[in-house]
């Protein structure tokens, strides 16, 4: 009878630390983190720092993924609502008294400067996945009303800085826990059909609302000028028009095969802007090609598969809305990050997971999987 209650020992409690993690997820992370880690080098050689710092961060983003997967799906769930408070009041506070620089006003000195947006990509899926919890069995008209409340005003705050980029992975990650919700497609596909339209009507013509004296609503000018310059890169090569252009060039020059790792001339003769950034993946497919693109875009696919897998099967309304948006978010960052570059999407300042460099957006990045991981986790620990 004794034994019922002794403790476990060191062994035991190290053990069930690490007992538990999904490996295909863990393998896709791996995978991907290499990947970042190979293209950064090449990349970043002549760029100060950037191959060990990028190196550092991802084993920040590591540490805390593995701390995050221990907190047990309940917690999380309790940490919705403070986190979420505290992001708003920081943007608020961001708009009232945060730095600006080159004309956006996006960080907050608190002891040290932090960019709140971030903190709304992961509060906002927390706190809408919260809310559908709470309404569980009795959803109407009203809670997904109020859901777009509580989404509509992080993200006017962070447009207002203006950080379009940010919003849109912010908008993005609270619809996709409102379309899983139960979002009626007699919503959806209207909402669809409508920006089909609009995004023709805005192609067709393209020549006469891109005129400098014509203001478009609800849009800074720099933002007009992004997507006049997408449809159109022509009409200023050596201005706008540069970013995508040499994205093009660079992504096409890469062939088949690449022209070799450390030998893409568009990134090291320095014709390619933000080259270990935003338009990374135009580095990387110059140096690796069409093959090392597939191979990249397997890891993503990889990544999301297993995502959605574990959200198909985890056990509440909260864990399943949680695992499925922040799946979903890294398909968002993958899709706007490769269609800017390739010159489909206007540029908006979005970071390739894994890829890019960047501190504050890895260590987001770690966060969501470490979420991610810790439903997974709880899910096996339970039915083992």
């Amino acid at each position: 009878m004794s034994n019922v209650f002794e403790s476990p020992s060191v062994l035991q409690r190290v053990k069930h630390v690490f007992t538990g993690f999904d490996l295909p997820l863990l393998g896709a992370i791996v995978f991907m983190g290499g990947a970042g880690l190979i293209t950064m080098y090449s990349v970043g050689f002549d760029h100060g720092s950037r191959f060990v710092d990028h190196g550092r961060n991802m084993l920040l983003a590591l540490a805390v993924l593995f701390v995050v997967a221990q907190i047990p799906p309940q917690r999380l769930m309790a940490l919705a609502v403070p986190l979420y408070v505290v992001g708003v009041a920081l943007l608020v506070a961001t708009a009232v008294m945060g730095i600006t620089k080159k004309g956006a006003t996006r960080w907050l000195n608190v002891g040290v400067v932090i960019q709140p947006s971030e903190i709304l990509k992961i509060a906002m899926p927390l706190i809408l996945a919260w809310w559908f919890q709470r309404r569980e069995g009795q959803l109407r008209a009203f809670d997904f009303g109020v859901a777009l409340l509580l989404l509509a005003v992080p993200v006017g705050l962070v447009v207002k800085q203006p950080d379009l980029g940010t919003a849109i992975l912010v908008l993005s990650g609270g619809l996709y826990v409102i379309f899983f919700a139960g979002l009626s497609w007699r919503i959806v596909l209207p909402v669809l059909l409508t920006g089909v339209i609009a995004i023709t009507a805005l192609v067709l013509s393209e020549e006469r609302i891109c005129q400098p004296d014509v203001t478009w609503p609800l849009l800074h000018a720099y933002q007009k000028n992004r997507v006049c310059t997408l449809l159109d890169p022509s009409t200023d090569p050596l201005g706008k028009g540069f970013h995508i252009i040499q994205g093009m060039i660079a992504i096409g020059s890469g062939g088949i095969d690449g022209k070799g790792f450390m030998k893409g001339t568009q990134t090291h003769l320095e014709f390619i802007p933000e080259r270990t950034t935003d338009f990374i993946f135009a580095a990387f497919s110059e140096e690796f090609g069409l093959i090392g693109c597939v191979g990249l875009l397997l890891g993503f696919t990889v990544l999301i598969l297993r995502g959605l897998m574990i959200a198909a099967d985890a056990p509440t309304v909260f864990t399943r809305l949680l695992a499925g948006a922040v799946t979903l978010s890294f398909f968002t960052y993958a899709f706007v990050n490769m269609g800017m570059v390739s010159g489909i999407l206007p540029v908006v300042g979005v970071p390739l997971p894994f890829i890019s460099y960047g501190g504050t957006a890895m260590v987001s990045l770690g966060l969501a999987l470490g979420m991610l991981m810790s439903i997974s986790k709880n899910r096996r620990l339970v039915q083992s």
